[in-house]
């Protein structure tokens, strides 16, 4: 199939310093024998990157520190494809996440915002054929500006898990969600399209809290699932914004994800999306 999405992405932008260890620490408790690694981050650049390798045009919005940190994390965009325009620096240091993987793919992840805070689109032009994904690693002033000025399709990963104003719930042609973020946010119960992930048992699409599409997950032992939730809002948006039935979609972002967990990185090299469709794929244009 044509892969037809002009996407902006609109988020967080991190430098990752992971340490790997066998398990993870309980509270107050050292673990030993990790392995540390650097790699570029943040749930947007997250997000973009995928969408760019597999196949979407896509542009970030983001911000970045005046540091090497900086400059690596837009020198790692364009190489996955990504325009970098619109990537402002602030004045403060790039944004960093701290994390920790044990043996099984689990994480915990502590996230200092730095130039993140800075995030703005005052300066940003939407084209009305222009789909817009977000996050919640920015500020909420900026997720309801883009509620009020997105004239294209406007989809927000609500992650991590922030009460969202009422008026970008009912703006929101999709929200994606965890099945942990949905049962903390009873307000999308009420949104027009919501997408669920489930892990190991699948993911869903609901429209006012009624199901109305479901795939089955692929069984994967994780090495990581860091960067699998970013993977499957990519692969979905641009499924949905392709004109795929909403359960076609579903299959495709779920593989894309279970791609996600057999990389360590953050930021799987991934194949162009057409790779992950199946045979039986029909279009739709029910989503659009």
């Amino acid at each position: 199939m044509t892969i037809d999405c002009a996407l902006t992405v609109v988020g967080s932008i991190n430098a990752d310093i992971t340490a790997s260890t066998e398990r993870l620490p309980a509270p107050g408790e050292t673990v030993g024998g990790g392995r540390l690694s650097r790699s570029p981050g943040g749930k947007g650049a997250n997000q973009a990157a995928a969408a760019a390798r597999l196949g979407a045009r896509t542009r970030m919005v983001g911000a970045v520190g005046p540091d090497a940190e900086g400059r690596a994390m837009k020198q790692a965009l364009q190489e996955a494809g990504v325009i970098v325009d619109d990537i402002a620096e602030a004045t403060v240091e790039t944004g960093t996440a701290l994390i920790m993987v044990d043996a099984a793919g689990q994480n915990q992840i502590a996230v200092c915002e730095g130039a993140n805070a800075a995030v703005g689109v005052d300066e940003v032009t939407f084209a009305d054929d222009e789909t817009v994904l977000t996050q919640l690693e920015i500020s909420m002033d900026v997720i309801s500006e883009l509620a009020a000025r997105v004239p294209g399709y406007l989809v927000i990963n609500a992650a991590p898990a922030l009460p969202l104003p009422a008026e970008v719930v009912d703006r929101a042609d999709l929200i994606i969600v965890n099945e942990t973020e949905y049962r903390l946010l009873p307000q999308l119960e009420s949104a027009k399209l919501v997408a669920v992930t489930y892990g190991e048992h699948g993911s869903a699409l609901l429209s006012h809290g009624r199901q109305v599409a479901f795939a089955e997950a692929l069984p994967r032992t994780p090495v990581s699932t860091v960067g699998a939730g970013d993977a499957f809002c990519a692969a979905l948006t641009i499924g949905l914004r392709s004109g795929l039935t909403g359960e076609a979609a579903l299959r495709a972002a779920n593989r894309v994800g279970a791609a996600a967990v057999m990389d360590p990185s953050a930021r799987p090299d991934f194949r162009r999306f057409d790779h992950y469709l199946d045979a039986s794929t029909t279009t739709s244009k029910e989503q659009r």
